[in-house]
């Protein structure tokens, strides 16, 4: 058996994945407000609502105070002649309803969120320039992102730790643009605010997209673009699905498709990520853009690691496959298999003769299912017995929740918060006599 000799990096080494500097610019060019002008037509229905200092200043805020449901009748009380208020003066009527309806201060934001739910049919999807927050689900009532009021997006906004990114920290790890001939200097948020802005600058915006009731989340597919060649593809739902294996070919073709005739030439940066939803695979039907993403650590590569992304030999193009000469072989990345110019595995057996052991082999979701013989970018599927497929233990973005205790408190406001505080700090003392008294037993 041949022994394997494991080394650790030197200085000349791949100490850390081999990154392309990342620039504020390519960070601004995921932005939704960027790219949906330029895609319009081939994104699910979304309405974008310019969002205030005011209103940005709320989701930083901490605490989770949600407006009150008459916030539109309560925004005439400075004319109220004490019929809403029984305050002696309009100064403390005004700091009383500032305390309890924080959406007095962005208004116009508020309303227009209630006009943009109805006008999507009642039901929307939030995120903001460049994240939704899929982690705060556990939060929302329908345990779901879907929304049918304003206070269920806010929630869901303010209990994020994903829109928090979005707002602290979305340029964190950029370098500045003019240097990127010379050795690129990381900088985070705070050094933006004396060279290249701050993310206090960045026109935010919430994004509202109308629910898909019948959506489909095993034909959503995360699609990886590398010096403008789609280089690979995977599944966005980490579950396994028997029927996709068949549909490889075809939803190859017309992703491929869709990003040579759409994406290739229009979007401005060489390297990035995109996710598409294909609901009528078998009948060839439209490929929806979802989401843009950076070509950066940030960005989930799923069934892929990043190592793999950035070090993989790209796709031939269609013209370079004519110029290949005889003899000329390609490895699979995925399972180290010869393929021939015409895309073909060469074995023991005749490629295109499928015996009783290959068709068993389709069923068992073994690395068959992934189709990597097939010419053009790798696509790849959750097989049966991958881990990824039985993670039932762990839900997905368990990180991000809270205690119950201490979402109820912050719900509470700032009493309700000081209130759970000390009661913690009685069942920590509490618990410190005991030990004390059990080890002066001892």
């Amino acid at each position: 058996m041949q022994q394997i000799e494991f080394t650790r990096p030197t200085d000349d080494g791949l100490n850390r994945l081999p990154f392309p500097p990342l620039a504020k610019s390519h960070i601004q060019h995921c932005s939704y407000h960027f790219w949906h002008p330029l895609y319009r037509s081939i994104t699910p229905k979304s309405r974008l609502i310019p969002l205030s200092g005011a209103f940005i200043s709320y989701l930083r805020a901490d605490g989770i105070i949600l407006p009150t449901e008459d916030t539109a009748l309560r925004s005439d009380i400075e004319t109220d002649s004490g019929i809403f208020s029984s305050c002696s003066t309009p100064s403390e009527a005004d700091s009383d309803t500032e305390e309890s309806d924080p959406a007095l201060q962005w208004l116009e934001v508020h309303q227009e969120v209630k006009a943009t739910i109805a006008e999507l049919g009642g039901s929307v999807v939030p995120k903001l320039n460049w994240s939704a927050p899929k982690d705060a689900t556990w939060i929302s009532a329908t345990n779901s992102m879907e929304c049918l009021t304003p206070n269920d997006i806010y929630l869901l906004l303010k209990s994020s730790d994903f829109v928090t990114h979005d707002l602290e920290q979305a340029f964190n790890g950029c370098v500045a643009e003019e240097i990127h001939t010379a050795a690129p200097t990381q900088i985070n948020d705070n050094e933006y605010q004396d060279t290249q802005g701050s993310p206090k600058d960045i026109p935010y915006y919430l994004v509202l997209r109308k629910t898909i009731p019948s959506l489909v989340t095993s034909l959503e597919f995360r699609c990886f673009v590398r010096s403008k060649r789609l280089l690979c593809i995977c599944q966005r739902d980490l579950n396994h699905y028997s029927f996709l294996s068949s549909l490889v070919p075809t939803l190859r073709s017309m992703i491929q498709d869709f990003f040579d005739q759409k994406l290739k030439t229009t979007f401005p940066d060489e390297n990035f990520v995109f996710d598409v939803y294909v609901p009528q695979v078998k009948e060839k039907g439209r490929v929806w853009l979802v989401d843009i993403n950076p070509w950066a650590e940030r960005t989930d590569p799923l069934l892929f690691s990043w190592l793999e992304l950035l070090t993989i030999r790209p796709p031939l193009a269609d013209d370079e496959n004519d110029i290949l000469e005889t003899g000329v072989l390609r490895i699979s990345l995925h399972d180290g298999s010869i393929i021939d110019v015409d895309g073909k595995k060469k074995g023991d057996r005749d490629s295109d003769c499928e015996t009783d052991d290959d068709a068993s082999d389709g069923d068992s979701g073994t690395e068959s299912e992934n189709e990597v013989g097939e010419p053009g970018p790798e696509f790849r599927l959750v097989n049966r017995d991958d881990p990824e497929a039985y993670c039932f233990n762990t839900p997905q973005y368990s990180a991000h929740k809270l205690p119950k205790d201490i979402v109820d408190a912050s719900l509470g406001g700032k009493g309700g918060m000081q209130e759970f505080m000390g009661q913690w700090r009685d069942v920590v003392a509490r618990q410190e006599r005991e030990d004390a008294g059990e080890a002066d037993l001892t």
